[in-house]
C-alpha cells in the first residue's frame, strides 16, 4: 500500500508512517463511546430495566408454577396417614394409607382371608411385605384388642395344646410364603426370606435337597426340617436356553459366568441348541452342571 502512495501521490515512507497514525487515532475516537456503552454498568435506577427484570420473574414464575403443577398432576401425592389400626381387620385402602403399596396391602389382605392372624404387634414382622422401617413406624399404633378371660379364651389355649401334640406340620417350600415357611419347627423368619429369594432365583424347587444351597442352611438343620416340607408339583419357571440373554442366564446359581459365555459364544457358532446333551459339546460344563440346570431351561 505504501509503494501504491508514493507512486500514485508521492508519499515518502515518513510521511505514509504518519498518516497510518492520524487514521488510528480517528478511529480509536470514534470507538470510545460505543466501547462506553457496551461496558458502562446499567444503573439500578433505570424505570425500564427494572419493568423488564420485574416481567422475566413474573414470566419464570408463571412457567415455574405451570410446570410444577403438570408434575402434580401426572404424579399425585399418596397420603400417608398413621392411626391405630387393628391389623386383622384393616381392609387393603387403610393399609395403603399406612404407607404399603396397593401390592403390598393386598399380600397382606391375602394372609387374613386365608385364616392367618395377628396375635400382637411383633407378629407384622414375620410379614415378608412389611420392611423393618415399616414396622417401626406403624407398630406404634397397632390396636389389638384383647381376648376377654372366659371359657371361649380357655378353650383357645386348649386348641393350642393340642396343636402342640399333633404331627409337624407339612409346607409345601415353592407354594409357602414367609409366614408359612416360619410355622416350620427349626426355621425363623430369616432363613424364611432366605429360602423365597433362593426359590425366586432358582425358578422354584425341584427337590428337597436344594434346601441346602441356602446360605446358612446346613445338613443338621436339613435333617431337623426335611420331614416337615413337600415339593408339589408347580411348574418351575424355565429360559429358552436358545434365546437367553447374558443376564437371563445369570440369574440361575449353577452357572459361573464363563460357563454362560461358553453357552452363548457355543449358540452363536454352532446354531441353537436341540437337547440337553448338546450341552455336552462345551468343555467347561460338566455333567454334574447339566443335570442341575436342566430342569430349568427349555428348547
Amino acid at each position: 500500500m505504501r509503494i501504491w502512495f508514493n507512486k500514485n501521490f508521492g508519499v515518502s515512507k515518513s510521511e505514509f508512517n504518519g498518516l497510518l497514525f492520524l487514521v488510528s487515532i480517528i478511529v480509536v475516537i470514534k470507538a470510545i463511546p460505543t466501547i462506553y456503552g457496551y461496558y458502562q454498568p446499567i444503573s439500578n435506577d433505570d424505570p425500564n430495566l427494572l419493568a423488564q427484570i420485574q416481567q422475566i420473574s413474573i414470566t419464570d414464575q408463571a412457567y415455574a408454577n405451570t410446570i410444577r403443577d403438570r408434575i402434580e398432576e401426572a404424579n399425585p401425592r399418596k397420603t400417608i396417614k398413621l392411626f391405630k389400626f387393628n391389623p386383622n381387620s384393616l381392609d387393603a385402602e387403610g393399609w395403603q394409607t399406612l404407607g404399603l403399596s396397593a401390592k403390598q396391602a393386598q399380600s397382606i389382605i391375602n394372609y387374613t382371608n386365608k385364616g392367618g392372624k395377628f396375635y400382637k404387634a411383633g407378629d407384622l414382622q414375620k410379614m415378608y411385605t412389611i420392611s423393618p422401617e415399616m414396622y417401626k413406624k406403624i407398630s406404634p399404633y397397632v390396636d389389638i384388642p384383647d381376648q376377654p378371660i372366659n371359657a371361649s379364651r380357655k378353650y383357645v389355649h386348649f386348641e393350642k395344646k393340642e396343636y402342640a401334640k399333633k404331627t409337624a406340620l407339612i409346607v409345601d417350600i415353592n407354594k409357602a410364603d414367609s409366614m408359612q415357611l416360619d410355622e416350620i419347627k427349626g426355621i425363623g423368619g430369616t432363613f424364611a426370606l432366605r429360602i423365597i429369594k433362593y426359590r425366586e432365583r432358582l425358578g422354584g424347587f425341584y427337590k428337597k435337597e436344594q434346601l441346602l444351597e441356602v446360605y446358612g442352611l446346613d445338613s443338621s438343620k436339613y435333617a431337623e426340617i426335611k420331614d416337615q416340607i413337600e415339593i408339589s408339583n408347580t411348574a418351575l419357571k424355565t429360559i429358552n436356553i436358545n434365546t437367553a440373554t447374558f443376564n437371563d442366564l445369570k440369574r440361575n446359581p449353577y452357572l459361573s459366568v464363563k460357563q454362560i459365555n461358553a453357552i452363548i459364544q457355543y449358540r452363536k457358532q454352532h446354531g441353537n441348541y436341540a437337547n440337553p446333551s448338546d450341552l455336552k459339546k462345551i468343555i467347561i460344563l460338566n455333567q454334574q452342571v447339566i443335570d442341575k440346570i436342566t430342569p430349568y431351561i427349555s428348547f
